[in-house]
């Protein structure tokens, strides 16, 4: 499912709650520095020349829909970076920020901006200036070993390490949420699962560690581009809740 808008819905979110959607990658193909076996988009299968939005383009699209949304006395909860891939990948990401803080001010200013993020580019000292003007930075982090992180994340770069993303997560003094989907099936014949008790032990020490401000944990909800995942179920979900609440953090749980 990809997203043909820059500015779409809104949305009702499991998550967040009235959501409107804000795409910066292209409306025709998912472009992305993972390749999750989750992601509602697909697999990364990107046009030869795949053509971003310019910051006019996005300010445009912004401002017709929230003077519409207005005019409608419609009022969302939260503008989300989420879209067709990993949002922190346009150029111009800073300069998008700021009109989003702008155009928030000028027509919702009750509403948070909130921007789901793989992590990868955290290392880039403009990505983490453009995630202070969130108010929610939502990152990722599916797993703490680093074999089942490549396997079900399918990071572009190769090299990558769950060590890498702590250290780049880290950078955010505990000012972050934390997600992480939970889920199990077989990955080019590989059995995957990442609420084994080992998988859990591991990453219980990782939000230990990092002391995110919110932990949130799901499940997948919609069809995936791996067909041989399994839903996790809520008794599991709350278990693993529960035991985050145990280790002092605020825990929220889709299932």
């Amino acid at each position: 499912m990809l997203f043909n808008e820059i500015v779409y819905g809104p949305i009702h979110s499991r998550r967040l709650g009235l959501s409107l959607g804000l795409n910066v990658m292209p409306t025709d193909c998912k472009l992305c520095s993972f390749d999750c076996i989750y992601c509602e988009c697909g697999f990364n299968r990107p046009a030869p020349h795949p053509k971003l939005p310019t910051v006019d383009d996005f300010h445009n699209a912004l401002d017709k829909k929230l003077a519409e949304l207005k005019s409608q006395d419609i009022h969302p909860d939260v503008l989300t970076f989420s879209g067709n891939g990993e949002p922190t990948l346009h150029p111009d990401f800073v300069d998008i920020m700021k009109v989003t803080v702008e155009l928030r001010n000028k027509y919702a200013p009750e509403a948070k901006i909130s921007v789901l993020s793989n992590s990868t580019q955290l290392f880039r000292t403009d990505i983490r200036e453009a995630l202070w003007l969130a108010d929610n930075r939502i990152l990722k982090l599916d797993s703490a070993i680093d074999t089942t992180m490549r396997l079900i994340d399918q990071p572009v770069n190769k090299q990558l390490k769950v060590n890498d993303i702590v250290a780049m997560l880290s950078q955010f003094d505990s000012d972050f949420i934390l997600q992480t989907c939970m889920l199990r099936g077989y990955v080019n014949g590989v059995f995957i699962d990442n609420t084994t008790p080992h998988e859990l032990e591991a990453w219980y020490n990782v939000v230990d560690m990092l002391s995110p401000a919110e932990v949130m944990i799901y499940v997948i909800d919609r069809k995936t581009p791996v067909d041989t995942l399994e839903k996790i179920d809520s008794d599991t979900m709350n278990r693993i809740a529960d035991e985050l609440r145990q280790r002092s953090h605020q825990v929220q749980v889709s299932c």
